[in-house]
């Protein structure tokens, strides 16, 4: 099976929330308490039993209001941060036909407040007893040829899921279509993940870690390098 991607075009978001609904439902994840907070946005943000989150935007662009609608997820790294700094495979793994990182109930064993900042995009969620949770690609569904619950019910085509590369040419041909009317638009970081978001305004107006900086990446894999080289160190410092 071809290592898969996601590609999220915000342009046919309508903020329906169906993806967000299908996580809980296939993940028998409960319900959170919500409240009024002024904004159409529930839950305030992700959690150990929310892996799916339509995040809303309201900006002023060109002198006009816009809803910006952001359907926040873990955007499964090629290089994974997070697995970097667990350093523990019995934790964190990335499935070696998908590439989906997957979280194990043994992250309790990791410094889990170490693998939450070690992510560029502020996605793991810690348990009261320090057991970490995100998205996990529904590797089972896909495992059985199923699609992503995410993708099976949204309604407009904005989540798709596909071999990477069929979802890197599809992102691509959409790109340059919705450029034509909006010349700003872009791809979020989609050399270093499998999680492509088109947006059409600056990144951080749908969310502050809608895209990651380049030296978070580059941190990881300095860690990567160092981590490499630890047992040649040890080899050298008998001699």
């Amino acid at each position: 099976m071809p290592r898969k991607s996601f590609f999220i075009d915000t342009t046919l978001c309508t903020a329906c929330r169906g993806c967000q609904v299908a996580c809980k439902q296939w993940h028998d994840l409960p319900a959170e308490k919500t409240v009024n907070r002024g904004t159409y946005q529930n839950p305030a943000d992700l959690s150990f039993v929310t892996y799916k989150l339509v995040r809303f935007s309201e900006v002023m662009v060109g002198g006009k209001l816009k809803w910006l609608f952001f359907p926040d997820q873990c955007r499964h790294c090629l290089e994974p941060p997070c697995q970097i700094t667990a350093d523990d495979p019995t934790a964190i793994f990335r499935d070696p036909t998908t590439g989906a990182v997957i979280y194990t109930a043994n992250t309790k064993n990791v410094d889990a407040q170490a693998v939450i900042e070690s992510c560029p995009y502020d996605i793991p969620r810690a348990s009261k007893d320090g057991i970490l949770a995100k998205c996990d690609m529904c590797l089972d569904r896909v495992e059985n040829g199923l699609l992503p619950a995410c993708v099976q019910t949204c309604p407009t085509g904005a989540i798709n899921f596909a071999n990477r590369d069929e979802i890197l040419a599809m992102a691509r041909k959409r790109l340059a279509m919705v450029q034509r009317t909006h010349p700003k638009a872009k791809l979020l970081d989609p050399d270093d993940i499998r999680v492509i978001f088109l947006v059409t305004q600056d990144p951080q107006l749908y969310h502050p870690f809608a895209t990651a900086s380049i030296g978070a990446f580059d941190i990881s894999r300095a860690v990567a390098l160092k981590r490499l080289l630890r047992p040649l160190t040890s080899l050298t410092a008998r001699f």
